[in-house]
């Protein structure tokens, strides 16, 4: 008999900014995530704005991982210098899931060939999905379109449930 576990997602936002950390910018990607994860089962129990930087990234990532169940960044997942939130995150997750930053960038590359430069990654940390999107809102809004159907199956996944992927016996 498979079982089927059923949970209010508790999401947590961050932003990585360091413009927007230090008030110079406001942040439009972390509530266009917060109004779009309503969707579905979720709701969040954190939302920050803190700088690209590696440490400190990595230090919240783990501490977030501790009371959220899905972790979704903005910002920092490109090719310049101050950009490594995928660095950061790679360093704190026990294994990667490819197919959802594949997914992503293919539905990014349908509307600028710039998508292909996105260093996004997904991952997990214990029981926590942890999901890099990108700064812009737009591109927040293209790439969590594309992720918002698998994202409650996942989280219920990793908390133990045993029902077929598929739906089937």
């Amino acid at each position: 008999m498979s079982v089927k576990i059923i949970i209010m997602i508790k999401v947590a936002i961050l932003t990585l900014s360091d413009k927007g950390s230090k008030g110079e910018r406001d942040d439009a990607s972390g509530p266009a995530i917060e109004k779009i994860i309503q969707k579905i089962d979720a709701s969040v129990v954190s939302y920050e704005v803190i700088p690209d930087d590696k440490g400190r990234i990595k230090r919240k990532l783990i501490s977030l991982s501790k009371k959220s169940d899905l972790i979704l960044t903005t910002g920092g997942t490109g090719v310049s210098p101050r950009d490594v939130t995928p660095d950061a995150t790679r360093e704190v997750i026990d294994y990667e899931i490819p197919g959802i930053a594949e997914a992503m960038r293919m539905k990014g590359l349908k509307k600028t060939p710039f998508a292909m430069i996105s260093r996004a990654v997904a991952g997990v940390r214990g029981i926590t999905l942890i999901i890099n999107l990108p700064g812009s809102p737009n591109a927040v809004k293209e790439n969590l379109s594309v992720i918002l159907p698998i994202l409650s199956h996942t989280i219920e996944k990793l908390h133990g449930s045993t029902e077929d992927c598929a739906g089937g016996k």
